[in-house]
């Protein structure tokens, strides 16, 4: 019996942890559209824009689980700039909240994930009180749109560079081609060696 007892109480256990990690928020980052979107345990869903690094930084990606959660925490590295609700998922990078809101939708951060304050708050809640698994996936929106205008203006180039060199080579074939059309249907003869010794003015003449 007591046998039987420990079995049920283990899978009790098992069962436990099994809805807690059904039950974890789950947060799905998308670098190229710089949104999120948030599952929460009781199935409510929320999908809100972010700014992640922007140009010269990076924003790692993968698979994470929340490290540690900060209400208001203060940059060392950034000018003590504030991270109200921070969510650490990987050694100094957060998700967390932002005053500037008005990049949210596009890269600008260091590497953190930027939310708006009052999203930060509400998933930072959920996150404590759920736990949470988080996605980031994508590439950042500067990084596509710098290499599609590099990848034009490099067509670009080439097709001008190419125009040109094809013009120049169509050039010097006319002028191969018709060489003789360049060419004086009399040429004066130059004076002889005599002649100049004895009147250079009239080998001047000749040329």
């Amino acid at each position: 019996m007591r046998i039987l007892a420990v079995f049920f109480m283990a899978v009790l256990g098992l069962l436990a942890i099994n809805r807690a990690a059904q039950a974890a928020v789950t947060i799905d980052i998308n670098l190229s559209t710089q949104s999120m979107h948030v599952t929460s345990g009781n199935g409510q869903s929320y999908s809100w824009p972010i700014s992640s690094a922007r140009a010269g930084f990076s924003t790692p990606r993968g698979y994470y689980r929340p490290q540690r959660l900060e209400a208001m925490h203060y940059s060392h590295k950034y000018h003590n700039s504030p991270m109200p609700h921070s969510i650490f998922f990987r050694g100094g990078y957060a998700i967390h909240g932002t005053g500037a809101v008005g990049q949210l939708g596009r890269p600008a951060s260091h590497g953190c994930v930027r939310l708006s304050p009052g999203n930060a708050a509400q998933l930072f809640a959920m996150v404590r009180q759920e736990g949470g698994r988080i996605q980031i996936s994508g590439s950042p929106l500067g990084s596509t749109r710098f290499a599609q205008t590099s990848h034009k203006r490099h067509g670009k180039a080439y097709a001008s560079s190419h125009h040109r060199r094809s013009h120049y080579a169509a050039a010097q074939r006319h002028h191969r081609n018709n060489a003789l059309a360049y060419a004086p249907s009399h040429r004066r003869h130059a004076a002889p060696v005599k002649t100049w010794q004895a009147n250079p003015a009239a080998a001047y003449n000749a040329r």
